[in-house]
């Protein structure tokens, strides 16, 4: 797949807010910090499609992200709020939580979610905890190792692994996974194909 196009469209509360259900959708979310717009801006080829912030929770809607290919068919790329230590209140953590929830088991457009998982560190409760709460609700999902590049091959393979093991508690199967690094492309290309096979038979 290759993108020829990728601009911001919305921002949304809700998702009673968002666009027109009208093509594909592929969601990303993760734990805050986890590297999820510069995976963003790296699919896209876009430097600053999704802003990159030290500070963690700076995404609390719901971000619609216009994609065209050159092949011709468009879809969204969608930016969630990140879940874990964002320095928010309890009742607004509350209200992402449920806007999320909303967003991931109502909206009829999305095809995948991706969970971003950070793959400098051995497996985390809040994520298999997440990973887990998306089986429940038997939604399409894949999961995303990020930022390969930080650590040695053989770390990162390590906590790979760490983390499907403690899936596999709860999991016949393991879900699909890719391990990327964003600064050097790494899973990259293999994650666009994933996406434009999705699209083809959506």
């Amino acid at each position: 797949m290759e993108i020829v196009k990728a601009e911001y469209l919305i921002s949304s509360p809700s998702i009673d807010s968002c666009p027109k259900a009208d093509r594909p959708e592929f969601a990303f979310i993760g734990r805050s910090n986890v590297g999820k717009s510069s995976l963003i801006n790296a699919l896209t080829s876009k430097k600053e499609l999704a802003k990159v912030s030290r500070t963690p929770g700076k995404t609390q809607l719901i971000n619609h992200f216009t994609i065209i290919e050159k092949s011709g068919p468009s879809w969204y790329l969608v930016d969630l709020p990140g879940y874990g230590f964002a320095k928010r209140s309890q009742s607004t953590r509350k209200e992402w939580s449920k806007m999320i929830e909303n967003y991931i088991r109502k909206r009829e457009s999305l095809v995948n979610t991706f969970i971003l998982i950070d793959s400098r560190h051995e497996p985390q409760d809040i994520d298999l905890e997440f990973v887990n709460q998306l089986g429940e609700w038997r939604v399409p999902f894949v999961i995303v190792f990020t930022k390969s590049d930080k650590s040695t091959q053989r770390e990162v393979a390590a906590n790979v692994r760490r983390f499907l093991d403690a899936l596999a508690e709860n999991w016949e199967e393991a879900p699909p996974h890719f391990v990327t690094s964003a600064e050097k492309r790494t899973g990259i290309r293999q994650l666009l194909a994933f996406i434009g096979k999705l699209t083809a038979n959506s």
